[in-house]
């Protein structure tokens, strides 16, 4: 169904479809999207050329109580309809904007995307920066957690989690539980998630985002994944909320939940976000070459780049405490920052499935679904333009089995932070290359690491866990 591009025909859609209600909704700084609602008569020409206000101080990280108005400006050519909402609604994703100045707000997560694309193509280097996340998550059927003064629990569920294979179950328990680590593509019964996954597939597809594919991930207890079309970075970005938003509003009505929590369940394989990347200039694929694996040497720059900020990257891709108990020494995880065309056990991969020149790009593979995306693609853009600009030399790959490697041979390849502490420290030490066009502000680099610090990570370390129960309450 076409909706249109512009305002005057997303207004006729409205009409000729009897919409009921506008609901405009916007990414706050940390990473979640928010909305509100209202009748479809109130949208008109104005309400686009003009925004509609809304308190900017009841938003995480975004304005004080004394500046707290705030507009939002609906953008025409992100609309769709809902698919689960009971009355008739039209969906606007908006832009944030001052209400006195007039000017895009500094802080919106999209507004900064935008100023990447931007400064790509002022910067003569290419015109279009394409990105494919594959985004992982999991399906549970129960999720129990708390923490307070005297205890601090979760409790997970999946009917498909191997824990339960000794479990009573109503009319029976039929067995086919996913052992650890055995969950990549198995079958029917074995696989009891094909229903819903098709489900979220199809209605990403109806609402305008292209799925190449859908299917059962590496661990037990519900893990999938579905990944779309690779597309440009503020309309993947775009793509990325919707994708959550259908994930999770699907498992529901399946009286299912999704998380994408970066590492929910232990002694099984975490949720990442591998994102594949490639620079175009028109038509023309500029990471094709004679080079390694096929690549060009403005691809090698661009990967040198990327290695040489991964640290600072990963405060925006991997942005959560929960992420580095994914991001492991001596696991799957990619925490060696080094490329290959083939170890995916290196933060950077070259994927060799194809010879057409159109599928020639990189893989960074340490993001992980936690992270907002207009932050997390533009930050990859800026290392990887500051590699051209810099010729930032990546070094020599990593195709060797890195378990079989020698350990002075190992302590050679740089490793990935291992706690949010270490990667928000990397990213105040180094970030000049973001603000490059005036893309990232001093003040959101600032904003998000005081943010991340007072309401992350040092409340993570004041609790007491679990675990310390285990070792320590005897001594």
């Amino acid at each position: 169904m076409s909706i249109g591009k512009t305002s005057s025909e997303i207004l006729s859609f409205m009409k000729n479809e009897k919409i009921e209600v506008v609901d405009l909704r916007f990414m706050d700084f940390p990473g979640l999207w928010q909305h509100f609602s209202i009748t479809a008569h109130e949208l008109d020409e104005e309400a686009f050329e003009k925004g509609l206000g809304f308190d900017g101080s009841s938003i995480r990280g975004w304005q004080a109580i004394n500046e707290s108005d705030m507009l939002v400006k609906p953008v025409p050519d992100t609309a769709f309809v809902d698919p689960f909402l009971k009355a008739k609604t039209l969906v606007l994703i908006c832009n944030i904007c001052d209400p006195v100045t007039g000017e895009d707000y500094t802080r919106d997560p999209r507004n900064i995307a935008r100023k990447a694309e931007a400064y790509l193509k002022r910067s003569g280097i290419a015109d279009t920066a394409y990105f494919g996340p594959e985004c992982e998550f999991f399906i549970f059927d129960d999720i129990r957690y708390d923490q307070n003064e005297h205890e601090g629990y979760y409790h997970i569920d999946s009917a498909e989690g191997r824990w339960n294979t000794g479990r009573v179950e109503t009319p029976g328990n039929l067995g086919y539980k996913i052992r650890l680590k055995e969950g990549y593509f198995p079958v029917p019964p074995s696989d009891s998630l094909q229903d819903v996954r098709s489900d979220m597939m199809l209605t990403l597809e109806s609402i305008g985002v292209p799925i190449e594919v859908q299917h059962h991930e590496v661990a037990t207890g519900g893990q999938a994944e579905i990944d779309m079309r690779f597309n440009t970075l503020l309309t993947m970005a775009d793509n990325v909320l919707k994708y959550k938003y259908v994930a999770k509003n699907t498992a529901k009505k399946y009286g299912k939940v999704v998380t994408f929590m970066p590492k929910p369940l232990f002694g099984d394989n975490g949720s990442g976000m591998h994102v594949h990347f490639s620079l175009w200039n028109g038509s023309k694929n500029l990471f094709v070459g004679d080079g390694y694996a096929g690549l060009s040497q403005m691809g090698l720059y661009a990967i040198g780049g990327i290695l040489k900020h991964a640290p600072s990257i990963l405060g925006f891709a991997t942005p959560t405490t929960n992420s580095f108990k994914r991001l492991v020494p001596g696991f799957e995880a990619p925490v060696n920052l080094a490329y290959s065309r083939r170890n995916r056990s290196a933060s950077v991969r070259i994927p060799m499935y194809s010879n057409s020149p159109k599928a020639k790009r990189f893989e960074f593979r340490c993001p992980d679904p936690s992270c907002n995306p207009y932050l997390t693609f533009s930050a990859m853009l800026m290392a990887a333009l500051d590699g051209i600009a810099n010729k930032i030399d990546p070094g020599k790959p990593l195709d060797k089995d890195i378990y079989d490697l020698p350990p002075e041979e190992l302590a050679a390849v740089p490793k990935a932070p291992g706690s949010l502490r270490e990667v928000l420290k990397a990213l105040e030490n180094d970030h000049a290359y973001l603000l490059k066009g005036d893309v990232f502000t001093q003040d959101v680099i600032e904003t998000w690491i005081d943010y991340k610090m007072k309401n992350e990570v040092q409340p993570l370390e004041l609790r007491p866990h679990p675990w310390e129960f285990m070792l320590y309450f005897d001594i």
